[in-house]
């Protein structure tokens, strides 16, 4: 079965006359004939009737006419569809983010998204920075909104945030939990509670720059994957963690019923860069209409003092 055979059928149906038939589809009425003959040869079943006085479908070709009306129409669509798609009309947008895009970039940018671009499917998916950067390189995320950029020219990228904090989290009967900041000096000598670099290498390499340069070395003697397991740790043994500030606060760290506190670092503070990552050989145009809707002429910075005194 050919889809212009269902094309000159439905012509056939909607004109009764295969004269007229035949005309609108630039074609003449023996070729017009042949295609119908081939077409009931294919499905085995009498579509037309037709003598000498007149054209009729059967009750076969009434109800394949529907169906026939139905594929024609689908295909449409479908070819609607992808030329949409192809000039970044429509189709879908599969971003990754982590805490500070979600509260920083993401509220204005996908506003923009949905007024300038309707049609575009965006789907969101927290995850820390390593393995938003593996779902980018295996093709399930389109953009990525992490921490630093990578160093592989696989890899595109925007400054989004700069100077996000880190600071140190300690339970309650710590001996930090009530001073307004430490130094991060004072982290020698301290058991300390730490991810895998894998899974977020700058605010690993962010943490021991910090170190090398107050000159100490950091005692990592307890692993945890993600802030929610530093926070369980430290509320029942005498570690310290580390979390960004946007998560300190969004997990409520010191407010009553939490056991863990977050405690401001400087003497240098650690810091963090948020970016928007996409590959080099992207080749779906919601990217770049994404980052046209994301206001970023000027990096912003996240107040420190000003944030842990909210």
């Amino acid at each position: 079965m050919e889809f212009r055979h269902l094309v000159s059928f439905i012509t056939i149906a909607e004109e009764l006359h295969f004269g007229r038939a035949a005309q609108r589809l630039h074609l003449t009425q023996p070729s017009l004939s042949a295609q119908l003959q081939k077409l009931e040869k294919s499905l085995g079943v009498q579509l037309v009737a037709r003598n000498s006085h007149e054209v009729k479908l059967t009750p076969a070709g009434r109800e394949f006419e529907n169906q026939a009306r139905l594929i024609v129409a689908q295909l449409d669509r479908a070819a609607q569809a992808a030329k949409a798609t192809a000039e970044g009309r429509a189709g879908t947008l599969n971003i990754g983010y982590n805490l500070p895009a979600s509260r920083h970039v993401l509220p204005d940018a996908l506003s923009r998204m949905t007024d300038r671009h309707p049609d575009i499917v965006v789907s969101l998916w927290e995850k820390r920075t390593g393995p938003q950067l593996a779902a980018l390189g295996d093709g399930s995320l389109d953009m990525a909104l992490v921490y630093g950029h990578p160093s592989t020219t696989d890899f595109r990228y925007r400054r989004l945030l700069h100077r996000v904090p880190l600071v140190a989290v300690v339970g309650r009967r710590h001996r930090w939990a009530d001073r307004p900041g430490v130094p991060f000096s004072e982290l020698e000598g301290q058991d300390c509670v730490l991810f895998g670099r894998e899974q977020c290498p700058a605010m690993y390499d962010s943490i021991f720059r910090a170190a090398a340069d107050s000159r100490i070395s950091l005692a990592i003697t307890h692993t945890a994957d993600d802030p929610g397991a530093t926070a369980h740790m430290v509320s029942v043994r005498p570690l310290v963690g580390f979390a960004s500030l946007p998560r300190a606060i969004s997990m409520g760290m010191g407010t009553a019923g939490t056991g863990s506190v977050a405690v401001k670092l400087f003497d240098p503070v650690p810091t963090l860069d948020l970016y928007a990552v996409w590959r080099a050989d992207e080749a779906n145009p919601a990217v770049r209409f994404f980052l046209d809707c994301v206001d970023s002429p000027a990096p912003a910075h996240i107040d420190i003092a000003r944030a842990m005194s909210a």
